[in-house]
């Protein structure tokens, strides 16, 4: 069988205080994370945000953490993924994953992806400002259509669709906690997310010009691997293309399980997430059970993932 790989960048939620463990056990992994400069695009030493759960999770240090912990992993398994079955065949990232994945198929640089994904978290909280108290909140066990009408009574909004019965929602949290109650008593699940602002909804609306002029600054590339576009669920064309659909998921519902179904569609046989978390393989194994998913949050160590995958081509 031969290795048909998707590599998934996951968003916000899953960071702790180990997550760089396994990646500074391994040379290219912590070069990268000292290359990046990753302390200076946070609030403070990243040693003593991973120790304060309220720094950890804040918006300004979460999205340059996510990234920077994806692209360090891609730097250990590049070249030996490569050496086992040549490049991925498609590359999808989950909300702000999206940097990462864009790195990953070779449209933006790894470093500057860091730098980016800071850039992106201050003009997001900066827009979230000018409405506090915002955030997300998962929701499932109701059909979507009855879901997102409920959504737009309590002016809240979907913000990612993650399955036929499950997505989640964006808004302020008054918003949100009315749907919530409202949905609750239809029968469905909700849980608030640590996210403090709401991603992928209209309440972003103030981050695009200057996450926009970010992107223009920069010189994109084209993908290598089929890169899925988080709001289509469908392949990047080209540069051009890339940093319009990068801007538009600031204020655009997030479509993962269109992304999924893409993924299944394109004849993946393999996923594997760069984590922190594992969240994304446990929702396409689910969906597609025929794909074989794990995280690297699964293995003890880079060579585990690689012994892992190497078994897959078997």
């Amino acid at each position: 069988m031969s290795l048909r790989l998707a590599i998934l960048c996951p968003g916000q939620g899953a960071q702790h205080a180990g997550m760089f463990d396994l990646l500074r056990n391994d040379p290219l992994a912590s070069t990268f994370l000292i290359q990046s400069g990753l302390s200076s695009h946070l609030q403070a030493p990243v040693e003593t945000v991973l120790s304060d759960p309220a720094q950890l999770f804040a918006n300004r240090n979460a999205q340059p953490l996510i990234v920077a912990a994806q692209l360090a992993a891609w730097q250990a398994l590049r070249e030996p993924l490569a050496d086992l079955a040549g490049a991925p065949l498609v590359v999808a990232g989950y909300s702000v994953g999206e940097l990462a994945a864009y790195a990953v198929a070779g449209v933006i640089d790894p470093v500057e992806g860091v730098a980016l994904a800071a850039r992106r978290a201050t003009a997001m909280t900066e827009a979230a400002s000018v409405q506090p108290a915002q955030g997300l909140m998962s929701i499932g066990g109701l059909p979507l259509s009855v879901a997102q009408q409920c959504l737009v009574n309590h002016a809240a909004y979907v913000a990612i669709v993650t399955g036929e019965d499950t997505l989640i929602a964006g808004g302020a949290g008054t918003a949100l906690q009315a749907a919530a109650d409202e949905l609750a008593a239809a029968g469905a699940r909700t849980s608030a997310l640590p996210v403090g602002l709401a991603s992928h909804t209209p309440l972003m609306q103030a981050a695009t010009g200057i996450f926009a002029a970010e992107l223009a600054a920069l010189q994109l590339g084209s993908p290598g691997p089929a890169l899925l576009a988080g709001v289509t669920g469908q392949a990047i064309a080209d540069a051009a293309q890339a940093q319009a659909l990068l801007v538009r998921q600031l204020v655009e519902p997030i479509q993962w399980a269109g992304c999924m179904d893409a993924m299944a569609e394109r004849g993946v046989t393999v996923a594997l997430e760069l984590g922190p978390g594992a969240a994304l393989s446990r929702m396409l194994r689910e969906r597609h059970p025929q794909i074989a998913c794990r995280s690297l949050a699964d293995f003890r160590t880079i060579s585990g993932a690689l012994a892992w995958l190497g078994r897959q081509t078997d």
